[in-house]
């Protein structure tokens, strides 16, 4: 992807009022009227069914990603783009290549909707959360050492979001048998394996900020192999 399709890509989020709320509000809005066995619809609607269920008792909105209380900055900024990514597509615009896949393999009868959403967190952990984490250093003028532990907080909620992902969207109640290919499909995916490489990747481009070609070409390339990752976890499996 070049540079120019990221930058339009992006544009959405400009325009995203920064409320939790709202961005809510945007992908509630986005996915209403998609069918059931939409991809983009089943990691979406998973996303808010999980945060709706950890709300505060008072109604208050806890955001996107459940268990991520206190993450501040980098939860708003992933849930953001997503929304971003969301909007663009509706819109025609490209999506950064970490959603491609997701986007491009929506509707395809034979990937199970427990894939849709791994693909789903890959693409968030693999690569929006890096740039989540550099953007955030900018906008406060910290280095990433002051954000570790709204690092760990959003991890946190993320794992919890996984695990709910594993028992609602698997294909029945039990545990998946052994030899299901789905078992070990999943099973090839760490969460805890993408959130390390992503804090690394984070520092990485933080470094480099003060080369902007090397940066942007870092970046690039995390986006590609974050998407080649997405398209691994949606091999179709009948």
């Amino acid at each position: 992807m070049t540079t120019t399709q990221h930058r339009t890509a992006a544009l959405p989020s400009a325009r995203t009022p920064r409320g939790p709320a709202t961005v809510r509000a945007r992908l509630r809005a986005s996915v209403r009227a998609l069918p059931d066995g939409d991809g983009v619809a089943v990691f979406t609607r998973a996303c808010l069914t999980a945060a709706r269920r950890t709300d505060g008792a008072d109604g208050a909105d806890g955001g996107l990603f459940p268990g991520a209380a206190g993450a501040g900055e980098l939860e708003l900024r992933l849930a953001r783009r997503l929304a971003a990514a969301v909007e663009a597509a509706d819109a025609g615009l490209p999506v950064p290549a970490c959603w491609r896949p997701l986007f491009q393999l929506r509707h395809h009868p034979g990937i199970r909707p427990l894939q849709f959403a791994l693909a789903g967190l890959n693409a968030q952990v693999g690569h929006d959360l890096v740039l989540a984490v550099v953007d955030a250093c900018r906008a406060l003028g910290c280095e990433p050492a002051r954000l570790e532990g709204d690092f760990d907080r959003l991890g946190a909620g993320l794992a919890g979001l996984e695990e709910q992902f594993r028992e609602s969207l698997a294909p029945g109640p039990d545990t998946l048998d052994v030899t299901d290919p789905l078992a070990h499909l999943a099973g090839a995916w760490s969460l805890e394996r993408a959130r390390e490489g992503a804090w690394a990747a984070a520092r990485l481009l933080w470094g480099a900020r003060r080369a902007p070609e090397l940066a942007r070409e870092c970046a690039e390339r995390l986006d590609a192999g974050t998407g080649l990752v997405g398209r691994c976890l949606l091999t179709p499996l009948g």
